[in-house]
């Protein structure tokens, strides 16, 4: 009775650890559409961390209506307060960096940098499933911020 009530226990502790186990920190490598399907963003390992870049962008140059006179370009970081930085293309844009897996499918310590507006922001990132992670770009700490849902590009 003894080894019985032994092998239960040990299978017990086994069962609790195996999902805290499962978790990958990987999972989030590939390609995300943002929220508005505007853009595609690629989420690679870069070291230890997790960086993410955009290599897609449904309007890759500026309408003709544009108001600052780039109708017809290709779209730039213009709205980036770095002056050195305002040509550099918005496709290939590095836009996630310095995420490092926490638990429970969480990355924190990262920033996200917003082209349409030119800001970074922290960041944490969320898999709520194999196909949709929450991006929360936030000032100071995660209870004041916007969280946008990406899904994964099939």
């Amino acid at each position: 009775m003894k080894k019985l009530w032994l092998i239960a226990v040990i299978l017990a502790v086994f069962l609790m650890v195996l999902p805290a186990q499962a978790a990958d920190p990987d999972a989030i490598l590939g390609k995300w559409w943002n929220q508005e399907k505007e853009s595609q963003i690629e989420i690679y390992k870069s070291g230890d961390r997790y960086e993410g870049k955009i290599v897609w962008l449904k309007e890759p140059v500026y309408p003709a209506d544009d108001k600052k006179g780039m109708a017809g370009k290709t779209k730039v970081d213009r709205e980036n307060p770095d002056v050195s930085k305002k040509n550099d293309p918005i496709l290939g844009l590095i836009m996630l960096w310095g995420f490092q897996y926490s638990k429970d499918n969480v990355w924190e310590d990262g920033h996200i940098y917003d082209p349409r507006d030119g800001k970074t922001y922290k960041c944490k990132m969320t898999l709520t499933s194999p196909d949709a992670l929450d991006v929360r770009g936030f000032i100071g700490f995660s209870l004041i911020g916007k969280t946008n849902t990406w899904t994964r590009v099939k």
